[in-house]
């Protein structure tokens, strides 16, 4: 989305809630409910003037034109003067991010009945070598290498809306080891070297220590990734998953009534090839566009795989899916879900379509890759007001439509 183009603001008539409608997404996005959500999250903050500023700096976020740089909030809420003193309460100041993560899990946990955390990578081409974490990085997802940033983000997510809670920075190794650099950006002295799967599953554990939220199923890609040490660490925690993983992982059949029983470790799509006859029909609605209706073939197989830490077969459950009955599975997942129904399960991993709407709708609308700063606390600070505006965008549009209030 051009995050640059034009915004126009309406507002309801007097004695109504008042809202603020983006001409690009057609969302509504409710003045009360970006107080109530502000109040709660930033009740962290010790200080009058800190709160004020974060709740600046949310509303700028929000209905600010162009470019959510700290330059452009402040034009929005103030001009020069409001310019350093933003800039100062992001890139300079002392305080932590980590609680205001918090209490929006917990916001959320009580307000928006999520089903499941879907983590997934956030990228941020830059054109300079000076901000946190830049170097030149390969993205999956899109194909190719870029100059830039890499992030893994937490969402917590549902049919009706997603909102990220909780971030991780990927640190290139050239960050790893230069202590110049990492002393320029403020780099603290744990954040040390990760595979992007490690750091996946590092934003996962760091969530599943909030104490006021309950664990969901974790949904992550790992096609590509080390499969069983990311298993095996979420399951040492006690985190539900289901990862998405390649056709060539190779697993046991642990049902002795089918094909390939006692052949050791297989390919996940030669398993589903050949259990094809276990598929049916699975209805689901599209996340991603609304009263979009599809029917995938899927099916379930007992699974094992090998703990390389525990040195021991864990029991798990291999889902495929089908699109197209005559050729092969369109998708491979993994879960430790071992109860799940198929049907559900399907539909479960859909999750990961709204999240990548609600990012390209909202999250792009408000900022979450607009930080132009260079230390490691700013581009926190930021991305955690971001997914604060985010949060009160979806909340206005998932629960409080204009029909509501007119």
């Amino acid at each position: 989305m051009n995050t640059s183009a034009v915004r126009r603001e309406t507002f309801a008539e007097p004695g109504l809630k008042r809202l603020r409608v983006h001409e690009l997404t057609g969302s509504a996005v409710c003045d009360d409910a970006v107080t109530e959500l502000g109040a709660a999250l930033f009740s962290t903050f010790r200080r009058k003037d800190q709160r004020l500023k974060a709740d600046q700096y949310l509303r700028g976020l929000l209905f600010a034109k162009g470019r959510k740089s700290i330059r452009n909030i402040a034009a929005h809420v103030g001009g020069a003067a409001a310019e350093q003193s933003l800039h100062h309460f992001i890139s300079s100041s002392t305080w932590d991010w980590r609680p205001i993560r918090t209490e929006l899990a917990g916001y959320l946990e009580r307000t928006a009945a999520p089903r499941a955390w879907v983590v997934g990578p956030l990228h941020i081409p830059k054109a300079g070598e000076h901000s946190v974490g830049v170097d030149r990085l390969f993205a999956p997802r899109l194909g190719h290498m870029f100059r830039g940033q890499q992030a893994f983000g937490l969402w917590f997510a549902a049919e009706e809306m997603s909102v990220p809670v909780n971030w991780r920075l990927l640190l290139p190794e050239p960050w790893v080891e230069d202590h110049e650099r990492r002393e320029r950006a403020e780099v603290p002295r744990e954040a040390g070297r990760e595979t992007p799967e490690e750091c996946a599953v590092a934003v996962a554990l760091d969530t599943a220590r909030y104490g006021n939220v309950t664990r969901r199923p974790v949904l992550l890609d790992l096609r590509g990734g080390a499969v069983r040490p990311a298993l095996a660490q979420l399951a040492r925690a006690r985190v539900p998953v289901v990862g998405r993983i390649g056709a060539s992982c190779r697993l046991t059949v642990a049902d002795r009534s089918l094909p390939g029983f006692g052949a050791g470790p297989l390919p996940a799509q030669q398993i589903m090839e050949s259990t094809k006859g276990l598929r049916r029909p699975v209805h689901w609605l599209d996340p991603a566009r609304p009263h979009a209706s599809h029917t995938s073939l899927a099916s379930v197989v007992r699974v094992s795989l090998l703990d390389p830490q525990m040195g021991r077969q864990r029991p798990m459950l291999l889902l495929g899916e089908w699109r197209d009955p005559r050729r092969p599975p369109v998708r491979f997942w993994l879960t430790d879900l071992m109860s799940a129904p198929v049907a559900p399960l399907l539909r479960l991993t859909k999750l990961t379509r709204r999240v990548d709407r609600d990012y390209a709708e909202t999250g792009e609308e408000v900022g979450l890759r607009d930080f132009v700063g260079r230390s490691f606390r700013g581009w926190h600070r930021h991305i955690t007001l971001a997914s604060a505006a985010h949060a009160a965008a979806v909340l206005s549009t998932g629960g409080l439509g204009l029909e509501d209030v007119a």
